[in-house]
């Protein structure tokens, strides 16, 4: 008998990572995401709400939708940026004259050492949409035996 208990305690998490929809319910509120409705050929656009076991909620311009868990085809969601969204790059140079062959004399005749600095900046781009849920297949309906 409690072998039987240990058994089922440790199935359990099994049977809850069968349910694709948890991990819709466990993203963050504010989350970007794509929706794919039921029928629609464009997406939603939108930011994550929250979502239970029948529906999920999105804001779309400030205005909260629900959609049906049963209308939603694709789930997209972008990652947390990780790393700073600016990137700055500082280049120091600093010459002597004999490493400067090939340039005209200095017209004031001073041979002293040159410098120069520049700065670069890149922007990162946000990281791309990956899919967390896709519903699954109709269940294949059953043969009617009695119909023949």
């Amino acid at each position: 008998m409690r072998s039987l208990a240990l058994f089922l305690l440790a199935t359990l998490p099994v049977f809850s990572a069968d349910d694709p929809w948890s991990k819709v319910r466990e993203l963050k509120t504010g989350t970007e995401i794509r929706v794919f409705k039921k029928g629609s050929m464009q997406p939603i656009l939108a930011k994550f709400d929250e979502a239970n076991d029948d529906s999920l909620i999105i804001v779309v311009k400030n205005e909260e939708i629900a959609i049906h868990r049963d209308l939603v085809d694709r789930l997209d969601y972008r990652p947390p940026q990780t790393g700073p969204k600016v990137k700055s790059e500082t280049t120091s140079k600093t010459e002597t004259p004999d490493q400067r062959v090939g340039e005209p004399p200095d017209p004031r005749g001073s041979p002293g050492l040159t410098s120069s600095t520049s700065t670069n900046y890149s922007f990162g781009s946000k990281p791309d949409f990956q899919t967390i849920y896709r519903r699954p297949p109709p269940a294949p309906k059953a043969k009617d035996n009695a119909a023949r």
